[in-house]
């Protein structure tokens, strides 16, 4: 049976080196000028016979730092996640910190799980996607004071730092680009909007710019993503409804723009050249589809970059006023909201 190698330890280190451990620490720790030459020499040497690799856990933890920032992420297999996600690791590289990675799959018990997994680990601070988190959960949060920041979806009563897109900014531009191009029926569709106050401010900035407008028709309607045959029901209808004044359709979410996209696909109806079509989020097939969905893209790497940043920020000592820090959304405009004649 093979045996499983030993590891080197700081004092097998040091027994090689002919010094003491205080000196091997000191190497370690950066204190590289406190050592002579000679000794550097012999330690250098004695680490690189022994392949000995320091316990950064255990180093950060007796410091009093573990450079660990957790991340629970509502839906790993969200094109948005996966942007914030890479701003996030790139600001934990730029900054020296380690990032722990928790995707909840959109279930609160999860959620909480993770929560509790973190402290555990003793995370310098937290970046949260939130879902829907109950009252016991964040109270826990609060007490424990850890630095924590929220991405796109505040939670009710819980004051917190929160970075995410400017939505009322970007429901107005895309509503009002419908408009200019002679849509004058216009539905917003969404998810459930439950407790998510970015379906909900999407919706309110909708109804508001429509509301500005003459003669201009607006209605909403909320689906699951995985009821295709109420989505079919729900554009089906609208599009009968409102054949004769041009009809556009406006989706809150990436997600949620592909299924209502197949839906479309399955009625025969041509984005475009039957019925305009605007989505939230920037999607790589979405240049590809017919003339090209328009979609209403989110700095979504700056908005994790940002994120991590001002946990670091908060980690180190920051007291400055709860802060919501809002990007604004850019306009991709493609063939599926062309005026139609």
């Amino acid at each position: 049976m093979k045996q499983k190698a030993i590891r080197a330890t700081i004092s097998d280190v040091a027994r090689v080196a002919k010094t003491g451990k205080t000196s091997v620490s000191r190497y370690l720790n950066g204190e590289q000028h406190a050592l002579s030459p000679d000794l550097l020499n012999r330690i250098e040497q004695a680490i690189a016979a022994l392949n000995y690799r320091p316990n950064q856990m255990a180093r950060g933890l007796k410091r009093g730092r573990t450079r660990l920032i957790g991340l629970i992420i509502a839906d790993i297999t969200n094109p948005y996640s996966v942007d914030v996600l890479c701003g996030i690791e790139a600001a934990c590289r730029a900054q020296g910190f380690t990032l722990l990675v928790c995707n909840t799959n959109n279930e609160i018990d999860q959620e909480q799980h993770y929560l509790q997994l973190l402290s555990s680990y003793q995370v310098e601070g937290i970046v949260v996607n939130a879902v829907g988190m109950q009252e016991e959960a964040l109270n826990r949060l609060q007490q424990s004071l850890l630095p924590m920041v929220l991405i796109d979806r505040k939670i009710p009563d819980f004051s917190c730092d929160m970075v995410g897109l400017d939505n009322r900014q970007a429901a107005t531009e895309a509503t009002e680009h419908l408009v200019k191009n002679g849509y004058r029926a216009l539905l917003f569709l969404s998810e459930p909007l439950g407790m998510v106050n970015t379906r909900r401010e999407r919706l309110h900035a909708f109804h508001e710019a429509c509301l500005h407008q003459e003669n201009i028709i607006s209605e909403n309607a909320e689906v699951a993503l995985s009821d295709v045959g109420m989505m079919d029901r729900i554009i089906s209808d609208f599009y009968q409804r409102h054949a004769q004044r041009p009809a556009a359709l406006m989706v809150a979410n990436g997600a949620l723009t592909l299924q209502v996209a197949r839906s479309m696909r399955r009625l025969g109806l041509n984005w475009g050249q039957q019925i305009g079509l605007l989505g939230f989020d920037e999607l790589e097939w979405a240049e590809l589809a017919g003339d090209g969905i328009t979609t209403l893209k989110q700095p979504t790497w700056q908005i994790g970059y940002a994120a991590l940043e001002q946990v670091i920020r908060r980690i180190e000592g920051e007291a400055a006023p709860i802060e919501e820090k809002t990007f604004r959304g850019e306009l991709v405009i493609r063939g599926s909201s062309r005026p139609l004649h």
